[in-house]
């Protein structure tokens, strides 16, 4: 188990490195030039331009200006913005708490109910539930996040009044924005359930349960639904992450503060720093998530845990 835990570990931080080389590569050959906004090009000189490019680092070749980046983060160190010369990383863990709060409200929706009508449509399978079940997902799943976000806005917010348009205090501006973000993970860990429900469904082992007498909500929600919620497991670790990256388009539409808002902001200000801090920081966040979803298999099936 602890060898298994290990392999995970090591493998996490190879896959942390080869987003950081990645992110830092693609930055690097981007056109543009990170002196553009932070002089103005009616007084600068191409002296100036220069200095300045040597101040930054960004006269070096790639292994030099990759190596000191490398060196940086090891330290704690993720730069300083172009734009203000604020630090990164603390700018980044003032706005996170307000992410992480859309993030877990919407992983709670999507969770809720995804298992909840993916468990109702595999147990009414072909029925009328099992219908509106599947069109709801079917909507999370084929619904963009800013589309949805503003339908949301016009009918709850500007319609009916019930809930803030914009703004990131008080758990009332939260709800929408994680409406309109849970619906997109609810609609695939519907189908998931469902898909696993019925293969679970038709196993051995439920006649066997069956014939001992075992009542059927009984065998239902607890045997065959622990059974079914390990490949679903995988998706909610996978849609956690990808909810991290959806802030991005949810903060824009909401105004709302976080780290999404902060990398919308740095790319059209062309602030690198800002830019590769806040991916590292999510690849890193996203990278610990599937590394606790892994290690919860032991949890849920002991298959897992006899053969670690």
């Amino acid at each position: 188990m602890a060898w298994k835990i290990t392999q995970r570990l090591l493998t996490s931080v190879m896959v942390i490195f080869g987003s950081l080389v990645l992110v830092f590569s693609i930055l690097y050959v981007l056109p543009g030039d990170p002196t553009d906004n932070m002089v103005d090009p009616s007084i600068a000189t191409p002296e100036m331009i220069a200095n300045l490019r040597e101040q930054l680092g960004v006269d070096q070749p790639f292994h030099i200006q990759f190596a000191r980046y490398f060196g940086n983060i090891l330290q704690g160190d993720f730069g300083n913005s172009l734009i203000n010369s604020d630090p990164v990383l603390p700018k980044i863990l003032e706005n996170f708490p307000a992410t992480l709060a859309l993030t877990a409200a919407s992983s709670l929706i999507s969770i809720i109910v995804g298992i909840l009508l993916g468990v109702l449509s595999a147990i009414h399978r072909n029925g009328i539930i099992d219908f509106i079940a599947r069109l709801i997902g079917l909507f999370g799943i084929s619904m963009p996040t800013f589309w949805s976000g503003i339908l949301l806005i016009l009918i709850f917010s500007i319609t009916l009044g019930w809930f803030p348009a914009m703004g990131s205090e008080g758990w009332e501006t939260l709800v929408l924005p994680a409406i309109a973000l849970g619906t997109v993970g609810a609609g695939y860990i519907v189908r998931m359930v469902r898909n696993s429900m019925l293969d679970v469904i038709n196993e051995q082992f439920m006649v066997t349960l069956r014939s001992k007498g075992l009542r059927e909500r009984r065998i239902m929600y607890f045997h065959a639904l622990r059974n079914a919620l390990i490949p679903a497991v995988t998706m909610i670790g996978m849609l956690i992450g990808e909810m991290l990256a959806g802030t991005v388009v949810i903060e824009t539409v909401f105004s709302r503060q976080g780290i999404g808002r902060i990398i919308a902001d740095a790319i059209m200000a062309k602030d690198l720093p800002v830019v590769q801090g806040v991916i590292l920081f999510s690849a890193i966040i996203y990278v610990l998530v599937n590394l606790l979803v892994d290690i919860s298999y032991t949890f849920i099936d002991p298959r897992v845990r006899r053969s670690a």
